[in-house]
Parts: structure tokens; C-alpha cells; sequence
């Protein structure tokens, strides 16, 4: 999801200071209330279904449906960045796997955290190293 389409509220959260992000609710799923209604999918017949009606990898059909699950609460590592360091070379968006980076004028500004897994990927891809990983302090 490029930082455009982010629903306001997630946005928002996303930039919240550290003490505000956990009272905001960033951390504990609150992103997912300004999400369109979530599509239904047919499965009424499922017990039918042989090999050639399951998609193969466990595709899920329906594209741009991160919204709706949040599965940043997992996560033991967040990343942290200094703005200040930053080049905008968006390298982390770029390999973010969760398009969980926050862009603003050209420059990583914060992280999505209800999507964020902690992977490390923004981190190690930085040049000039604007992101680092902390242990996450759970409440």
C-alpha cells in the first residue's frame, strides 16, 4: 500500500511519538476500523474443491487485502529512524515486504506498525544506516 492510499487514521498513528502510538492503539490493531468493507468469498461448495480449484503457494485471490489483518503484534524487533540521517534513496520501501514504511517528501518518516513483522529488511538495506533495530517493549 504506497503511503497515498493509507487510511488517515493509520497514518497519523504511524507518526505518533513512541509514548503516544501504544495510547492511540497503532500497536494494538486500532488501523483496521477505517478499512473498506471486507469482501466475502465464496466457499459455500469448499468441500468439493479438488487440487485443480485451490490456488498453488496458498495465493489468497483477492489482491490488496493486507488491511484487513494486522500482523504487526508479533513482531520482537521495530524499527526505529532517524529522520535526520535520512537520504531518501527509499530503499527501505522498496524492500519493505509489508509496505509498512511511511514517506513524506521524498524521506522515510516512520513505520506502519500494525503491518511491520520486525524483519530487519529497512534496516539492513539503508545506506547510510537511518534505521535501527530495538527490541520492542511490550505492555
Amino acid at each position: 500500500m504506497t503511503p497515498s492510499k493509507r487510511p488517515p487514521a493509520r497514518q497519523a498513528a504511524a507518526r505518533a511519538p513512541k509514548s503516544q502510538r501504544a495510547k492511540s492503539g497503532a500497536a494494538k490493531g486500532a488501523g483496521t476500523k477505517n478499512a473498506p468493507p471486507k469482501p466475502a468469498w465464496d466457499i459455500s461448495d469448499i468441500e468439493e474443491w479438488g487440487p485443480d480449484r485451490h490456488e498453488l503457494g496458498a495465493v489468497i485471490p483477492e489482491a490488496g487485502n493486507s488491511i484487513y489483518n494486522e500482523t504487526g503484534g508479533w513482531r520482537t524487533f521495530v524499527p526505529e529512524i532517524d529522520v535526520e540521517k535520512c537520504i531518501g534513496c527509499m530503499l527501505c520501501y522498496f524492500y519493505c515486504p509489508d509496505a509498512a514504511i511511511v514517506i513524506e517528501g521524498g524521506k522515510a518518516v516512520a513505520v506502519d506498525l500494525a503491518h511491520c513483522k520486525g524483519c530487519g529488511i529497512c534496516a539492513h538495506e539503508c545506506p547510510p544506516k537511518a534505521i535501527t533495530m530495538l527490541l520492542e517493549e511490550k505492555e
